[in-house]
């Protein structure tokens, strides 16, 4: 198949051609969107990631281009309309989990850098600053952490947790029964949340998901709690948790995801004014640790994700089974 690879970074073309099992490749480094749809003219396919829309005028125009299928490189797919790719008779294919360890040990890492501090006491010892003010952290062990969302990543990260010896208690319309097998607790989305210490994200974007952290959840949270968002950036109100911040009903906040990351997050930006306010704003505040939706970002789920990807591309060209398709 010819394929137009939208999104494309070094380390993307690197393993794509790596892992390739016998398609033409030509790499866009810009994201789809409907004013460069044009480029997709010819191909009989498109590889996107996250931040590509395939809204219904970018698939009425792909289809019109000739392309038949989207090969998506990631899980999620709230950027695709499903009922508009369907009408114009274009298949989807994800690639519905790559090493889940790599995100929730990301997660990790942000909740053992926001807790201990490790990144200011970095930078203080480079300048000759011994001092260990304001470096106090706490103890995960015997904490309650509210794990939200126990699919794939949220699995693999209740299996850290429960190495650190914290009390975690889920959320999730579909529990899984072998985790709690294991010893793991389901509650209400209110009783999950209620004097939590540590909010860990860790569920798909949907209508019912959409901001599910605002206002009136945070409230729920035990003053002074860590929020982390290594999911969909829109599982958070952006504006809310800035005034639970300010106001210190949030004692901390990292983000691996952003709202409106399409326009910031894989590109250097360093030599420009950023417009975006909200993450100005969150940028500015001590205790906000956000990384550039690096959750993913390891040899082995960038392995797994071109394998999978090409996959089923093969599965697509061969008319064999495929259990990676999205319909609506």
């Amino acid at each position: 198949m010819e394929i137009a690879v939208f999104s494309t970074c070094v380390y993307d073309q690197e393993f794509l051609e790596k892992y390739n099992t016998g398609h033409e490749l030509v790499y866009f480094e810009q994201a789809l969107n409907f004013e460069n749809v044009g480029l997709t003219k010819g191909f009989d396919a498109v590889c996107l990631f996250v931040n590509d829309k395939a809204n219904a005028k970018v698939l009425d125009k792909l289809k019109d281009n000739g392309v038949t299928l989207i090969l998506l490189r990631c899980a999620g797919f709230n950027n695709i309309d499903l009922e508009a790719a369907e009408e114009v008779g274009i298949r989807i294919l994800r690639v519905p989990a790559y090493s889940p360890e790599a995100v929730a040990e990301h997660t990790l890492a942000m909740i053992l850098t926001l807790n201990r501090k490790t990144h200011k006491a970095y930078n203080r010892i480079r300048e000759g600053n011994f001092s260990l003010e304001s470096l106090m952290g706490f103890n995960l062990n015997g904490c309650k952490v509210a794990l939200i969302g126990t699919g794939n990543i949220g699995k693999a990260f209740y299996k850290i947790l429960k190495g650190f010896g914290c009390h975690v208690v889920a959320f999730d319309p579909y529990p899984d029964q072998n985790l709690i097998a294991e010893g793991l607790s389901y509650a209400s989305l209110e009783d999950t949340l209620r004097d939590a210490e540590i909010v860990s994200l860790h569920c798909p974007l949907s209508d019912h998901s959409f901001h599910m952290i605002n206002a009136q959840t945070l409230k729920f949270f035990k003053k002074g709690a860590m929020l982390i968002n290594t999911s969909r950036g829109a599982l958070i109100n952006t504006p809310d948790v800035i005034q639970a911040l300010k106001s210190g009903q949030l004692g901390y906040l990292g983000l691996d995801v952003y709202e409106q990351e399409s326009g910031l997050f894989f590109q250097d930006l360093s030599g420009e004014v950023i417009q975006d306010d909200l993450i100005t704003r969150l940028i500015s505040f001590p205790n906000v640790l956000i990384t550039a939706h690096q959750g993913f970002f390891t040899r082995e789920a960038m392995q797994q994700i071109a394998e999978i990807t090409f996959a089923n591309a093969d599965a697509f060209v061969k008319g064999a089974a495929m259990p990676n398709e999205i319909k609506p």
